[in-house]
């Protein structure tokens, strides 16, 4: 006779964690870089657990991610030379937030500006930190539907380069490690069960 033993007890979701309630507070706060995109300080702060620390922090007001959708079910992604990565990348359209704007203004804006297409409909779908260690930058993930031709309005210091892509041969440039960008990966992989809804 086989005797299967019982499955040990579910381990507690992390999701059940006890709240942290207490705030950081901030000591001292000095910023040593100014700059067109970001602020860099040096923070003394104490932490929600009782830590003591001093934090480097580079400030960022906030940017956008669009995941643009062709009425043939392409995505639209760009390509251009990132000088801190020290090589051209495809991404999504991405861009910082202006003053005053909201998620779906921004991503209008970046969407015009990058592709030279226009959205009529713009869907917020999440925002994530894509380096809370050291960056304050929240980005936010937007889809793009209804897509209608628009004039092109890169920055000065832009050179992009348009790609339209299916998504089994953007998920392939995953696969293959032709796709190195965060933020594009993040939106990608998120929008892969709404494809696949049931897996």
């Amino acid at each position: 006779m086989l005797y299967w033993p019982p499955p040990p007890p579910a381990a507690k979701s992390p999701f059940e964690a006890r709240p942290v309630h207490k705030r950081a507070r901030i000591l001292k706060s000095k910023t040593i870089f100014h700059g067109r995109a970001v602020n860099l300080k040096i923070e003394r702060v104490i932490e929600p657990g009782g830590v003591d620390t001093t934090r480097e922090v580079v400030y960022h007001p906030g940017s956008v991610v669009v995941v643009p959708h062709l009425a043939d079910g392409r995505l639209i992604l760009v390509r251009q030379y990132r000088h801190a990565a020290r090589q051209s990348l495809w991404e999504l359209v991405a861009g910082g937030m202006e003053p005053g704007e909201t998620v779906r203004q921004s991503a209008r804006r970046e969407l015009r500006e990058e592709t030279g297409f226009d959205a009529r409909v713009l869907k917020p779908l999440l925002d994530f930190f894509p380096s809370p260690g050291i960056l304050s930058e929240k980005m936010h993930l937007v889809e793009a539907w209804d897509l209608t031709p628009a004039k092109k309005r890169p920055d000065a210091d832009e050179r992009i380069e348009i790609g339209f892509f299916t998504v089994d041969q953007v998920l392939e440039m995953i696969q293959r490690r032709k796709i190195h960008d965060g933020k594009t990966l993040v939106g990608i992989l998120y929008l892969l069960p709404a494809r696949n809804p049931q897996s």
